[in-house]
C-alpha cells in the first residue's frame, strides 16, 4: 500500500475534505500532518479556524497542542505543533477528528500504521471521526484486533464514505 501510494496525487483532497458538512461546521477539529505519500493536509489544516495537532509521546499516546501555523521536527520524522502541549484529553474539546489510515474498509474499520497511537485517541472520544484515504485503499476488509477503533467516515480520492455508528 505504500507503494502503491509513492505512484499517485493527492489534488482535490483538501477541497473534498473541507467541503464535508461536519467539518465546515466544527469549532475545534483534530487533524494530523501528513508525512511522506500520505494525502496532504497542509491546506486543510491553514483553511480550518482552531486545529489541535498531535504530538507524539515516548509511550506512542498523543499529547495536543494547537496549530498557529508554524511546525517543528518531532520524532520519526513527523512534524508537530511548536506551541505549549495541552494534555492527551485536550483532544476531547475537538468536535471532528481527522485520522490518518492506510486502508478503510466496509465497516469503518481503519488500519494504521500499528502503533495504536490513534486507536487510543479514539477510544477517549465522541467526535465524529474521518479518514483520507485513496480511491483503493478503500477495501472489502482489513485485519482488526480488539483495540481498534472504528471511524465514522472516510475521505477518498473521489468521495465521501459514511459508515454507521456502532452503538
Amino acid at each position: 500500500m505504500l507503494a502503491a501510494r509513492a505512484r499517485r496525487s493527492d489534488t482535490g483532497f483538501a477541497e473534498r475534505v473541507l467541503a464535508v458538512p461536519e467539518i465546515r461546521a466544527a469549532r475545534t477539529v483534530a487533524a494530523y500532518v501528513s508525512v511522506g505519500t500520505e494525502p496532504d493536509t497542509l491546506a486543510i489544516l491553514d483553511a480550518l479556524p482552531n486545529v489541535l495537532l498531535p504530538i507524539l509521546r515516548p509511550d506512542h499516546d498523543l499529547d495536543w497542542a494547537r496549530y498557529d501555523g508554524s511546525l517543528v521536527a518531532g520524532p520519526h520524522g513527523l512534524l508537530q505543533p511548536a506551541g505549549p502541549r495541552l494534555g492527551i484529553s485536550a483532544v476531547c474539546a475537538a468536535e471532528v477528528i481527522i485520522v490518518p489510515a492506510l486502508a478503510v474498509d466496509r465497516a469503518g474499520h481503519r488500519l494504521g500504521r500499528g502503533g495504536g497511537s490513534y486507536d487510543r485517541v479514539l477510544a477517549r472520544v465522541d467526535a465524529w471521526t474521518v479518514a483520507l484515504i485513496y480511491d483503493d485503499e478503500f477495501l472489502a476488509e482489513v485485519p482488526t484486533e480488539e483495540h481498534d477503533q472504528r471511524v465514522d467516515a472516510a475521505v477518498t480520492s473521489s468521495r465521501v464514505i459514511r459508515f454507521p455508528r456502532a452503538d
